[in-house]
């Protein structure tokens, strides 16, 4: 069977490291690349056997993932964040691939959870992300946040889920939000893309009627509906940064 490498970027990342290592110790390597840690995430990790690499700045997602990816070795390169867990079916599935595969990179469903529940609606499942692949068949987009994984060969699918321990509370669920929309906001800022008042307002808007009625959160019950709302205003808040950013700075004197 063909080598396997881990990749995983962390910052501050001591309540979930442990779980994140553990689930994926079947790998003949674990690579970590850190951004700084001050909780204890990289003695934590280097306990655990990882090899542990520490960054001086943080670039970004994408950028940093492709520099976790330069570190690895092996033949085939798994990539999961320090919230994800590696399920025993989803483990099989992919030992299975890489002694007998049939493409060079695959993706699998990843199941999410917000706020204690795991969201089978929403637009949040299956939520299919290309992790698994051959070390030179792909790298990660360059973006500063919502990074993807490119590829130029065809993707094949795997059944078993990625657990994705996301959000864990109200307040690492606006946190983020809060991150998110400012690192949303200078990426369309630099691209030109223009915000408005009126643009916050009806992208957050379409944001609710989108997850709640369209990709039927409704079906998730009272998650679901703060789910919604917690979208919409993460996409208000992008939009109007955006808008905050393009507007002319104003002395405070007359």
């Amino acid at each position: 069977m063909a080598s396997l490498s881990v990749i995983v970027i962390t910052h501050n990342e001591a309540h979930n490291i442990e779980a994140c290592l553990r689930c994926v110790a079947f790998a003949d390597e674990v690579v970590v690349l850190d951004s700084g840690s001050t909780d204890g995430t990289v003695e934590l990790a280097r306990a655990l056997g990882a090899r542990v690499s520490v960054s001086a700045d943080w670039p970004g997602f994408g950028i940093q993932k492709n520099r976790a990816l330069a570190l690895a070795t092996s033949d085939w390169v798994l990539s999961v964040d320090a919230d994800e867990r590696v399920t025993p079916e989803l483990q099989t599935q992919i030992q299975a691939a890489l002694k007998a595969p049939g493409f060079d990179v695959y993706a699998f469903p990843r199941l999410s959870s917000y706020c204690g529940q795991f969201m089978r609606h929403s637009g949040w499942y299956p939520d299919r992300v290309t992790r698994l692949f051959r070390r030179h068949a792909a790298r990660f987009s360059d973006d500063l946040v919502h990074e993807r994984l490119v590829a130029s060969r065809p993707v094949g699918q795997l059944t078993a889920d990625l657990l994705h321990e996301s959000f864990l509370s109200l307040e690492s669920v606006l946190d983020k939000a809060n991150r998110y929309s400012t690192a949303g906001a200078l990426v369309s800022h630099g691209k030109g893309k223009t915000g408005s008042l009126g643009k916050a307002i009806g992208h957050g808007l379409w944001a609710f009627i989108r997850t709640y009625f369209l990709r039927r959160g409704f079906l998730d019950g009272r998650m679901g509906l703060v789910l919604a709302i917690s979208n919409a205003e993460g996409t208000y808040y992008r939009y109007l940064k955006l808008w905050l950013l393009q507007r002319p700075s104003r002395s405070a004197n007359p």
